[in-house]
This record gives structure tokens, C-alpha cells and sequence, in this order.
């Protein structure tokens, strides 16, 4: 109802409880799903919930068991999904930029456990590089990680940068040696003004 007449999954805003639970199981019977999807508790952290690991707060979930679902909210927050070539692990990232400067991606690469040769990788929609400006403090945060991170940004104003967090994802998707990498062409900022527009 009102502003969550959308089928909003999330427990973290105003929405009626009950509406979110009935979300949910309405989503899983749409898509037929044999468990509940693993739901989080996200925290723009870096802990990750495995199969033997249930976190009540986590930024990433990783399954090696077949029907099992992995699942992340996000708005402009970066989703990344992640596989082995043979689909014996799969894992879902929230990734924001604190999660970023955290290494969420890295704890959930090194977590699959497999050579990063076969690790496939998706990028979701997120807010786009014209669209995401943070200050100084946000981009020490990622140079203090590493200098390659200064690629991701881009002066816009006094004091401040236009981050692309995809291109900081793909950064530390390389200092992992993981190359195989797609999508991140979806700006949620620009697709959510556009139809506003419409």
C-alpha cells in the first residue's frame, strides 16, 4: 500500500511486516522456489553467510547446496552475483561503497573457494558514474586500500568526485585475479529519473 504498493521485500523500512512476509512468500510461490530465499540482515559490512553459517547480519550469502537461493536488496547499492564456471557455488554481494572499501567482494571470492579463473561474475543495476558523488573522505577511504582505486573517480565539484562503483567492484575483482566479468551498464539513478520523466 501507498509508497510500498510495489511488492517490497524489505523488513529495514516503514512497511507493514505482515505485508513483507506475504511479499515474500508471494515471490516464492511465483517462482517456485523449494526454500525460503536467504534473506539478510545488511549492514554495508563484510561478513558473508555460508551453508554452515547463519548470520543475522551479512552484506553477502553463499550456498554450495542445489535449490538453495541466495538473495540481496538493493537500491543504488551495487548487486554482485557470482558462480564457478561448473554452478557448484553461487553466492550474492550487496556492495556499497562501504562494503567496497570493507572488501565484500574479496571475503565472497575467497569464500567460493575456487580458482578465480572460474569465477563468473555479474553486475547489477546500481547508481551510475554521473550520478554518485561522495566526498573527499569516501575517496582517502578507497586510496588508503589501494592507489589503483583513484581510476574510479572523477572530479566533479570542489572537494568532489563522481564514484563509479562499478569500476571499483572491477578493481578489486582484478586484484583477485578474477577476469571474467559482466554487466554494469545500469544506472539506477538515471533508469528511476527517466521514468519519472515518463
Amino acid at each position: 500500500q501507498g509508497a510500498y504498493a510495489s511488492l517490497n521485500l524489505a523488513r529495514h523500512v516503514a512497511d507493514d511486516p505482515q505485508a513483507v512476509t506475504t511479499n515474500r512468500r508471494l515471490l516464492r510461490e511465483y517462482l517456485s522456489l523449494p526454500d525460503e530465499p536467504r534473506w539478510l540482515n545488511q549492514v554495508h559490512g563484510c561478513a558473508v553467510r555460508n551453508d554452515d553459517l547463519a548470520l543475522s547480519e551479512a552484506d553477502a550469502c553463499l550456498s554450495r547446496h542445489a535449490g538453495s537461493v541466495c538473495a540481496v536488496l538493493t537500491a543504488d547499492c551495487l548487486p554482485v552475483l557470482l558462480c564457478d564456471r561448473a554452478g557448484s557455488v553461487v553466492a550474492a554481494v550487496h556492495a556499497g561503497w562501504r562494503g567496497l572499501v570493507a572488501g565484500i567482494i574479496s571475503t565472497t571470492v575467497a569464500q567460493l573457494a575456487v580458482p578465480a579463473h572460474e569465477v563468473l561474475v555479474w553486475l547489477g543495476p546500481a547508481i551510475g558514474p554521473q550520478a554518485f558523488e561522495v566526498g573527499i573522505d569516501v575517496r582517502q577511504q578507497f586510496l588508503a586500500r589501494s592507489a589503483e582505486y583513484a581510476q574510479a573517480f572523477t572530479a566533479c565539484a570542489e572537494q568532489k568526485w563522481w564514484l563509479d562503483i562499478y569500476a571499483a567492484a572491477r578493481i578489486e575483482l582484478q586484484q583477485q585475479d578474477v577476469s571474467a566479468v559482466f554487466g554494469g551498464e545500469l544506472c539506477t539513478c538515471l533508469l528511476y529519473t527517466s521514468d519519472a520523466a515518463d
